[in-house]
């Protein structure tokens, strides 16, 4: 269903007919149309609007990047650490001249590593791989809003408002890990949505030729954009293990997809069905994330020096080729495991996961009263903040998404409550972890899709009357220029840029919350 009124490409038959199978079978035009992959007809615009959107992001990111200088927040760890990967292969222990323990994989510091080999051991190099991570997600909501909504003008909604959140702004321009993880995640996310085009356009073609679903499957052809999903899923856990929960999440998908794929063309058991077919697939899933995982472990495994990378040796017993290895890595993760399960220091910006759908507790990465704003008292901050209206319009969205999920039975919205649900409902189970706002950041692309289709909601279907259209157009466009602005109002705390104290003070809207 779409809610716009951009041309759409529809290759159905007219209503109520049916197109006649190369071997006398009919394929109804109702089926036909559930099979097929619709997007909107205007693909060179639709190419153009998301190239504009993305250079939109790409330059608020750009601006003043190498500003503040230094360290900010935890750039006091991963830069420095990317360097020592550098030189080393693994993170580094300048004291002890050996490597260090380290809570996180690699992976997310060896993208910052790039920046720093081409760029130098500076606040340009160790950040620029955030800007990427950064713009690359604006291009990739984008065309993935266009996909499943159907629209051009809500795909560039989507690459906008994400371009304008806070956190993640905040984010795209700080080496920290995060903004890795979750443009790993959100890419994973759209190649399952491009798999599961293609296995029903499988599907189509198959029932084209005259199979008999009740009894046939389709030809044999491997889920490319499958497999892509998981090796992008297995770099996600190469930057931090809380991609684990989209991994169980995806697999889930997966299968409850074709499971209602069989069902859709009239397998006689579908859910056997799909299980038969599909168990191969999901265990290679599986492997696949597991391999390239590990494979983003290649500096530790190719040193000697790397932490623990010979601890059946320094235990005094036999270390075999490969299996050696893949035991002192496992000790490894029980104590990271171990670190992360007994983290409970108090600090002074932790917040927990009810708190995070609020913007009540954001993230101070840089304060200085040192500056000159032309005024006596002036103050400069970068604040990890979301856009508070784009952020207070979460939940009233999900609201709004459940209903719709649910009164529509739509697998759209479905897999973007569930993607928004993995990024934040795991860490209830933790009460007692010090926790930080910014670990919802994998949730933030779709919670703004659902934000997307909420606006789509407003906007209503094409069927609609023009003055109805004409309304829901005008109040979802102001919502987004309410946005727009707000995000405008709060850029100078986004960027650290000299302002006077009072004007700091005005944007502190929750009072000692965000401060």
């Amino acid at each position: 269903m779409t809610w716009v009124s951009a041309a759409v490409v529809d290759t159905r038959p007219p209503a109520g007919r049916a197109v006649e199978s190369r071997h006398g079978e009919v394929v109804t035009a109702k089926l036909r149309a559930r099979l097929a992959t619709r997007m909107p007809g205007d693909r060179l615009r639709g190419w153009i609007v998301t190239g504009l959107v993305t250079a939109f992001g790409a330059i608020l990111r750009l601006i003043g990047l190498t500003h503040p200088k230094g360290f900010i927040f935890d750039e006091v760890y991963y830069p420095q650490d990317a360097r020592q990967m550098l030189m080393h292969g693994v993170e580094w222990d300048v004291n002890s001249n050996s490597g260090s323990f380290v809570a996180h994989p690699p992976f997310g510091k060896w993208c910052i590593s790039i920046g720093e080999w081409l760029f130098g051991y500076n606040e340009f190099g160790w950040r620029i791989p955030s800007v990427v991570a950064g713009v690359v997600s604006i291009l990739l909501i984008t065309r993935l809003a266009r996909r499943l909504t159907g629209s051009t003008v809500l795909g560039a909604t989507a690459g906008l408002l994400l371009s304008m959140d806070g956190m993640h702004f905040v984010l795209s321009r700080a080496g920290l890990l995060d903004i890795f993880l979750m443009v790993f995640i959100l890419a994973s996310f759209y190649c399952l949505v491009l798999d599961r085009d293609a296995r029903r356009r499988r599907w189509l073609r198959a029932l084209d030729t005259g199979i008999d679903p009740s009894k046939q499957r389709p030809p044999f052809s491997i889920p490319w954009w499958r497999i892509a999903s998981a090796v992008l899923l297995g770099l996600a856990m190469g930057v931090k293990w809380s991609a684990l929960w989209y991994i169980i999440l995806f697999v889930a998908l997966i299968f409850v997809w074709e499971w209602r794929l069989r069902r859709l063309v009239g397998a006689a058991h579908p859910l056997r069905d799909a299980f038969i077919d599909e168990i191969g697939w999901l265990f290679l899933f599986g492997a696949i994330v597991v391999a390239v995982y590990l494979a983003t472990w290649t500096g530790w495994f190719l040193s000697d020096d790397g932490y623990y990378r010979h601890w059946l040796r320094d235990n005094h017993q036999s270390e075999p080729p490969v299996i050696g290895p893949l035991i002192n890595l496992w000790h490894y993760h029980m104590d990271v495991l171990h670190f992360h399960d007994t983290l409970s220091s108090p600090h002074t910006y932790q917040s927990w996961p009810w708190q995070w759908m609020l913007d009540i507790r954001p993230v101070v990465f840089f304060w200085s009263p040192d500056v000159d704003c032309g005024a006596k008292e002036c103050a400069s901050e970068v604040l990890m903040l979301g856009t508070p209206l784009l952020w207070w319009a979460f939940l009233p969205s999900i609201i709004a998404l459940v209903w719709w999920a649910v009164a529509h039975r739509d697998w759209r919205a479905w897999g973007i409550l569930g993607a928004a649900a993995a990024g934040i409902v795991p860490w209830l189970a933790y009460p007692d972890r010090t926790m930080f706002f910014f670990y919802a950041l994998p949730a933030v692309p779709f919670l703004v899709l659902a934000v997307v289709f909420a606006l789509g909601m407003i906007i209503g279907p094409p069927k609609s009357s023009p003055e109805r259209r004409l309304s829901g157009s005008l109040i979802a466009a102001g919502i987004v220029i309410l946005i727009a602005l707000c995000f405008v109002y709060f850029y100078p705390i986004f960027t650290g840029q000299p302002i006077t104290n009072d004007d700091w003070h005005a944007r502190m809207w929750l009072d000692n919350r965000w401060i």
